[in-house]
């Protein structure tokens, strides 16, 4: 089965840079405590990195 990513937006975005602003807006983040669940791929990883200090990741078996 593919891997998931259940991402989970943990901090605000306020005082943030812009591009930290936009990679969460891009993996479909919008309020804190907001949980999503991604395709596990490099691009995600990725965004993921940039914003490890913001989110909180588990990864799930779909």
């Amino acid at each position: 089965m593919a891997k998931k990513l259940e991402i989970t937006l943990k901090r605000s975005l306020i005082g943030r840079p812009e591009d930290q602003r936009v990679t969460v807006k891009t993996l479909g983040l919008r309020k804190v405590n907001h949980t999503v669940v991604q395709e596990d791929n490099e691009a995600m990883r990725g965004m993921v990195n940039k914003v490890s200090h913001l989110i909180s990741v588990k990864e799930i078996e779909a």
